[in-house]
């Protein structure tokens, strides 16, 4: 049922681009350390840059699991299903590492956000998740449940809004320094 692909190729991008929610997989090195899985809205916030690289924008969350696994080991996979039409799953797997606003190649990035609708500017982006893609594989989906797509949650941006820059920075500062497994996250 499930096949693997050589590369990313136009079709495949437009279809994950286009599904409004997908999750990202990582987990440290240590076998006590703890497994992340965190489902992620499209708003225009992920990127297919070419046929072995894809991108994403990460907004401040609770924690930085996925930024400290990175700079940890840099292992992730990504996930997207069909909620509806066709029964589909979609997996990248590869190594990533995650860009901060002001870093080199920031620029590009936001560029390619931009063009997909997304908001690199936007007060709750704390990075862009770069993936070199070394796997491309999709499998039937046939358990995946139909469902139906009524909107993106304005919470995360009206908190952002709320909490200001001066407030997500001290945020970033108490809660994303260190993963749960204390890991570097945001912290150096």
């Amino acid at each position: 049922m499930g096949r693997s692909y050589d590369s990313i190729d136009d079709r495949m991008a437009e279809w994950v681009q286009s599904q409004p929610v997908f999750f990202v997989g990582t987990a440290p090195l240590a076998e006590d350390g703890h497994v992340n899985v965190s489902p992620k809205g499209n708003r225009g916030e992920l990127a297919v840059l070419d046929e072995r690289r894809v991108a994403y924008l990460e907004q401040t969350g609770s924690g930085v699991e996925t930024i400290a696994h990175l700079r940890e080991n840099g292992r992730i996979v990504m996930m997207w299903c069909a909620f509806d039409g066709p029964a589909r799953i979609i997996r990248f797997h590869g190594r990533a590492r995650a860009v901060v606003p002001g870093e080199d190649g920031w620029d590009g990035l936001a560029s390619a956000f931009r063009s997909r609708g997304g908001d690199p500017d936007g007060i709750g982006v704390r990075s862009a998740i770069v993936m070199d893609v070394e796997r491309v594989a999709d499998s039937c989906g046939y358990g995946v449940p139909l469902m139906n797509f009524r909107a993106h949650r304005p919470a995360m941006d009206n908190w952002a809004r709320g909490k200001g820059p001066d407030g997500i920075a001290a945020y970033q500062s108490k809660n994303n320094a260190r993963s749960i497994d204390g890991l570097a996250g945001l912290a150096d």
